[in-house]
């Protein structure tokens, strides 16, 4: 059974069928939020940064949202390959166990022990991840707005409720509760229009990497806010996915392409599913998971979903894992490296496939 499904935009398998996909075609790679569904991307992640791209030389934004986040500051450290491999083995191992007199673990536990972590993964190693002499990092986060502006034990869960229902209405009405605020390196600009929602930018420094980092991998309520980010608006902020959990933005060809070139044309989204959600807040909403023209030029890279019923359980790592393996580490560290070492499926079909490309096996977004 084939593991790896290609899917592509119009304008992107336009590009194929006239150019092939080399990897200085690349301009973009997205990293989408979603958690231990990440997991099943380490192949991927390996093949693509350690080996495919660095054949090429051209600048390349990457952009992350929660796991996607670390996922792509990962690509900026010198030994890409073996950042990834400690990546998904710290992941994978990672385990909270409640404070005596609690049954469960708590936010700012969970907070303090991933504070600790990436700490133990980046630190002495950021001016690798911000002066990368090809890639740009862009972490997406949150930043709540009113009743968001702080976390409060009642304020918030009230104030994600409204956004909740606004954004149910209207996507752009989730602005008035949440803002996209953008941290990049190397001053790069956006790789993306940002006019379809209220969106900030800040630079990304030495001084709030880590912030940054950890508010964009901050989940409401499963992790505590972070508060005033050094160099960016005060306020609470929370897990990029909030506002773009797969990121479904508006891509732009980078500036200073050439008219027609071929380079840097192509947004490369290696992704856990086909379908590419706005929004955290958008995932029962189905009608918003269609795809638009913001994805003309991208292609997607995605497991097969009935390769997918073949892993453990039947599906992919979730978040759902922490709750029914428990305090089972054991178990669940078995399935998860199950599930990873399966995958290396999806990058040996991509290499494969790169080798002698068949249009045949590409599928529209």
């Amino acid at each position: 059974m084939q593991a790896l499904h290609i899917h592509a935009g119009p304008k992107a398998l336009a590009h194929i069928r006239e150019h092939g996909l080399k990897p200085e075609h690349v301009g973009v790679i997205p990293g989408a939020a979603g958690g231990p569904k990440g997991l099943i991307l380490g192949p991927l992640d390996r093949f693509i940064f350690g080996d495919w791209l660095a054949q090429s030389q051209q600048p390349v934004d990457l952009v992350g949202a929660s796991i996607g986040a670390w996922r792509m500051a990962t690509a900026c450290l010198t030994d890409t390959v073996a950042a990834f491999e400690r990546l998904e083995r710290d992941y994978i191992h990672q385990h909270y166990e409640p404070l005596p007199g609690k049954k469960r673990v708590t936010a700012e536990q969970v907070s303090e022990a991933f504070g600790q972590s990436l700490q133990a993964f980046y630190g002495g190693r950021i001016d690798q991840v911000l002066n990368h002499p090809r890639h740009r990092l862009h972490i997406v986060t949150s930043r709540g707005r009113h009743v968001l502006h702080r976390e409060h034990p009642v304020a918030t869960p009230l104030g994600y409720a409204g956004a909740y229902i606004s954004n149910a209405l209207n996507r752009k009405a989730l602005g008035r509760w949440l803002e996209r605020v953008v941290f990049s390196a190397q001053g790069a600009a956006l790789p993306f229009d940002a006019q379809d929602f209220r969106t900030r930018t800040v630079a990304l420094t030495e001084a709030n990497f880590m912030p940054a980092l950890q508010a964009s991998c901050s989940i409401p309520f499963a992790l505590q806010a972070v508060h005033d980010i050094p160099g960016a608006p005060a306020g609470a902020y929370w897990d990029g996915g909030i506002t773009d959990y797969h990121l479904h933005l508006n891509w732009t060809t980078p500036p200073g392409t050439p008219a027609q070139s071929p380079e840097r044309a192509l947004v490369l989204y290696p992704h856990f599913q086909k379908n590419v959600v706005p929004g955290w807040l958008d995932k029962a909403l189905k009608w918003r998971h269609k795809a638009s023209h913001f994805l003309d030029h991208t292609i997607v890279l995605a497991p097969n979903p009935d390769w997918v019923k073949t892993l453990p359980n039947g599906k992919l790592p979730d978040r759902q894992d922490f709750m029914t393996y428990d305090r089972d580490l054991a178990g669940r560290v078995k399935v998860w490296s199950a599930a990873a070492q399966a995958s290396q499926q999806l990058a040996d079909e991509f290499s494969q496939w790169l080798y002698r490309p068949e249009l045949t096996r590409i599928q529209s977004l």
